[in-house]
């Protein structure tokens, strides 16, 4: 272990050795990685434990500057432990350098069939006892870490003291498919809004979405394409998104004597926006999340999206409509358009056609929960 010190806190490399498959603990081990965080004050004394769960999938935890944010409450009275799920952050990695090493598709997606919430809760479990001795911890799940907080309430509820969750509350027994004709619509109120703060916006977004349609530039190996345009909307689901969406569009194009064209400014802001290279399991597993026994997801999100012609931009482009952004959904197409998933798109295809998921959440388990809760 490896101890280090920021303002206010003293921080520790910690690493776990668990099994791939829980079901064969003496089979293939993988690491985990988790970042200790003590309040300064306090790094001698004998505090409770609060895990924190990252959103995602794909993201490793957050890496906080001294006692930022949430970070400087919770170490009042905790001692944290920052998780890097499986194959995030400093975890063995699971991306396009690493995964043709396990073979070919089949071998990678069965390898990535262990990397959703039931295998991070297992994880949690052995990391839990070798940490506190067998005390039940407090854990703090955002987003995809709050689904991985309710599997924890259906698997484990002995190993917790209490539970928090912002943002990430699953349904226990809906399909992908529910999921996105439930969020297609909303996306597209986000839209609206967007468009009547902004109404400027709706021009200039049709101007791009034409652009890239015509001319299909490249920014650094990435294809950018009006879809991958209209997935921008993304961050219609922060605080402040609308506004830098705004500020994004507004400075799309350079014009010059000879021509107009889309600005190095914007063409590099939409390539970062648009990538997984850094969180390529969270286009991976985007929609496994939600696999639950013998239906598979099947690119659900795309396929639910013809139910909604409104958001095909070549159609609102052949009209005077709209280009409707979207939002949190992942398609075949991005893995033809970035090169972090180029590789992995056969893998991504097995995955989105697998009909062998476990179920993921106990209803019966849930309605007799006696952990405290607070969503």
């Amino acid at each position: 272990m490896t101890s280090y010190r920021q303002p206010g806190v003293v921080l520790t490399d910690r690493r776990f050795t668990v099994p791939l498959d829980h079901s064969d603990p003496g089979g293939e081990q993988i690491e985990v990685y988790g970042r200790e965080a003590v309040a300064a004050s306090r790094a001698g004394e004998e505090l409770p434990w609060l895990v924190y769960l990252e959103g995602g999938p794909g993201f490793g935890a957050r890496r906080f500057v001294g006692t930022e944010a949430w970070l400087g409450r919770a170490l009042r009275e905790f001692r944290v432990l920052l998780l890097d799920q499986r194959g995030t952050g400093l975890s063995t990695p699971a991306n396009r350098q690493t995964l043709p090493l396990r073979g070919g598709p089949r071998e990678q997606a069965d390898y990535l069939a262990h990397f959703r919430s039931d295998s991070i809760v297992r994880d949690c479990e052995l990391i839990r006892q070798r940490l506190t001795g067998g005390a039940p911890w407090t854990v703090l799940g955002q987003s995809f870490g709050g689904f991985c907080a309710v599997r924890y309430l259906s698997a484990a509820p002995e190993g917790l003291k209490e539970v928090l969750i912002t943002g990430g509350l699953p349904s226990l027994d809906a399909h992908a498919d529910d999921v996105y004709r439930a969020a297609y619509p909303r996306i597209e109120r986000k839209v609206a809004a967007h468009y009547a703060r902004y109404p400027q916006d709706v021009e200039r977004a049709r101007a791009i979405a034409a652009h890239l349609a015509e001319h299909r530039p490249e920014s650094a190996g990435h294809r950018l394409t009006p879809e991958g345009f209209q997935s921008l909307g993304i961050l219609l689901g922060t605080g402040s998104g609308s506004h830098q969406l705004h500020y994004l569009l507004e400075n799309a194009f350079v014009r010059t004597p000879g021509a107009t064209e889309l600005s190095d400014t914007f063409q590099e802001a939409m390539r970062t926006a648009a990538s997984f290279a850094g969180h390529p399991l969270y286009a991976l597993l985007h929609e496994a999340i939600y696999g639950q026994g013998e239906r598979a997801t099947d690119w659900a999100a795309e396929r639910v999206r013809g139910e909604f012609p409104q958001f095909d931009a070549a159609t609102a482009l052949k009209g005077d409509g709209p280009v409707l952004f979207t939002g949190e959904t992942i398609h075949p197409w991005h893995f033809d358009v970035d090169p972090a998933l180029r590789p992995l798109r056969e893998t991504a295809e097995l995955l989105a056609r697998r009909t062998d998921w476990p179920v993921l959440y106990d209803p019966e388990r849930l309605a007799a929960n006696e952990v405290p809760v607070a969503a």
